[in-house]
Formats: structure tokens, C-alpha cells, sequence
């Protein structure tokens, strides 16, 4: 074999190596046969870029070949994922390719989510993605609504220390300081008072002794008295009470009737004015007694027979007006 040929040789094997080392690098080895192609859209994709590995149950099966925009006018912006899967491990189209992180410090790589119901998924079908969210992205989405919640807060208190600021100038905190000091005086009175208390019970601690000695005895007879009160018969006293209350219910009931003579002198007013007359004329008989007592009286030494009575004058006028007056007298 000639040197050129040697050479020759040496670069196809050089050649082949370089681009068997490079596709190896990329995650493609030329010599597992061909490989099935997939797509996925994604509206984001978290750091995924080319040559990422494609797993399959944590199997890596294959590596992310493209990532290009969709040209598509109503998915403007979402990007579309080609990756190859090397292994001929079938699923159905029902998968899900998602994007996942690894650990915090890697990159992004797809899983696939193997589904074995519906058709076989072939080369150049386009699955279905989804995006797992990493530890960072959760907290991330946990910590921006109490982030704003804090801003929210410190707003408030800002504005609540400035409403602080405000109230608590010179003059208030002057007021202030003169509250506390009248607040240690009055305590300082306090303390006084309950000293000079103290003093006071210490120096009538016998007295106390006394009183409530005294208060004892008190409490003592109340109890006696309470005692006594309940030996006594009190439905006893309580049936005489109702006895003697019916007995003045039937001597108000006699009273009010016509029945006897009391009855008869509170409601019947026919023995009223016969009582009323008979005085009126027992008056007039006594008047005229002392006006004419010869009439009524007759004394004689010698026998003399009385002479019968012829009034005068005079008298027929106080007749007239005794008259006169029992006739206003019975009107």
C-alpha cells in the first residue's frame, strides 16, 4: 500500500470519526439506526434549548433537535419543539411531552409522559406539552401575591407613622410628659394613702377585733331569730288573719244591707229624718219649757188651782216664729 493511499485512509477515518464524535456529542449516535421525530408547542419553555435530553419513564431516549417560532399568525410567539427519540419504545399520541427541571442549577429537559391508549404515536406527529413548574417558579408565584400584600402594609404603615409624626408634635409630646409626671404624682399619692390606711388599721386593729366580734354576736341572734321564726306556726296565724278578715267582709256586708238596726240607721233614710224631726221637736218642747214653765209645772201653798193658759201678744209672735223657723227647718 502506497503512503498516499495510507493517507488518504487515515483522513476518511478521521473524517468519519469527526462527524460520528460530533452527533455523539449531540446526543444523536448514527450507529442505533434512525431515529423517530416529534413535535411539541409550547407557549413557553423554561430554559430548554438544543441538545437537551429527552427522557422516558427517567430513561433518556433521546435530545431536543430544533426550537423555532410557530409562523403561524393566531400562535404568534409560541414556539414549536422538535426532538428525536431514539429508542423504539411505542406510545400512543395521547402523551405528554412535558418540560421539566432536573435540579435548580440545570437546565430544562423533556419528559415524556407515556400513554398506551388510542393510536401509536409515528415520527412527525405533534404531541401534547405542558410545563412543570420548578421550585423556583413556585415560590416565585407564591411570594408575588404576598409581596404585594407586604407593599400593601408598608404603605399603610407609612402613612400611618406619617399620621404618627403629625400628631405627636412639640405641644403633645409636651402634654404628654406632663400626663406622665401627673400620673407619678398621683401614684406617689397612692402609695401615701395607702400607707397612711395601713397606719390607720394597725392603730385600730383592737377596735376592728371588737367590731367584727360584735358582727359575729349580730349574726348569731339573726340566726336565733330565723330559728324561731320557723317553729313558728305560720299557717296558723295566717288562717286566723283569714278568719278575721271574712268576719269584717260580713260586717261590712250587714252594713250595707238593710238587716238590723246599725244597717238600718247607715242605709235607711226614712229613720233618719224621724230621728232628724224628733230632735226638732224635743228643741221646740224644751224652748217653750223655759219660755212658759207654768204651763208644764203648776206649785200652789194654799191650793190654788192652776189657771188655764192664754199666751199674749208676745207670745203669739214667738209662736209665729218658732213656727216660721220649723217650716225652714223642714224645708
Amino acid at each position: 500500500m502506497t503512503k498516499e493511499l495510507k493517507t488518504g485512509a487515515v483522513v476518511i477515518i478521521i473524517v468519519i470519526a469527526f462527524i460520528w464524535g460530533f452527533n455523539f456529542l449531540k446526543g444523536h449516535d448514527l450507529l442505533d439506526g434512525e431515529a423517530r421525530s416529534f413535535n411539541v408547542e409550547y407557549t413557553k419553555i423554561g430554559g430548554l434549548n438544543k441538545a437537551s435530553a429527552v427522557t422516558l419513564n427517567g430513561l433518556k431516549v433521546g435530545k431536543v433537535n430544533d426550537i423555532v417560532f410557530n409562523k403561524t399568525p393566531e400562535k404568534r410567539g409560541h414556539l414549536i419543539v422538535s426532538f428525536n427519540v431514539e429508542s423504539d419504545f411505542e406510545f400512543s399520541k395521547k402523551s405528554i411531552v412535558r418540560i421539566y427541571s432536573p435540579n435548580p442549577i440545570a437546565g430544562s429537559s423533556l419528559a415524556i409522559v407515556p400513554n398506551y391508549e388510542g393510536e401509536i404515536a409515528v415520527s412527525g406527529d405533534t404531541l401534547v406539552g405542558e410545563m412543570e413548574e420548578s421550585l423556583f417558579t413556585s415560590i416565585g408565584e407564591r411570594l408575588d401575591p404576598l409581596q404585594q400584600k407586604i407593599e400593601k402594609v408598608i404603605v399603610r404603615a407609612d402613612t400611618l407613622f406619617s399620621g404618627v409624626n403629625k400628631i405627636l408634635n412639640d405641644d403633645t409630646i409636651e402634654g404628654v410628659n406632663t400626663s406622665v409626671s401627673n400620673l407619678a404624682g398621683i401614684i406617689s399619692d397612692l402609695r401615701t394613702t395607702i400607707s397612711t390606711v395601713n397606719t390607720l388599721i394597725l392603730d385600730n386593729q383592737q377596735n376592728l377585733k371588737v367590731t367584727l366580734k360584735n358582727t359575729k354576736d349580730i349574726t348569731s341572734n339573726l340566726s336565733k331569730v330565723s330559728d324561731s321564726l320557723t317553729m313558728v306556726n305560720i299557717n296558723d296565724i295566717v288562717r286566723k288573719a283569714e278568719n278575721t278578715v271574712d268576719n269584717f267582709n260580713q260586717l261590712s256586708m250587714k252594713l250595707n244591707s238593710d238587716e238590723g238596726s246599725i244597717g238600718k240607721l247607715v242605709n235607711d233614710d226614712a229613720l233618719y229624718n224621724n230621728i232628724e224631726a224628733a230632735t226638732k221637736e224635743l228643741e221646740e218642747l224644751l224652748r217653750d219649757l223655759k219660755l212658759n214653765p207654768k204651763r208644764y209645772v203648776h206649785f200652789s201653798l194654799f191650793g190654788k188651782k192652776a189657771k188655764p193658759f192664754t199666751p199674749n201678744a208676745q207670745q203669739s209672735e214667738l209662736i209665729e216664729d218658732l213656727k216660721e223657723e220649723i217650716k225652714e227647718l223642714k224645708q
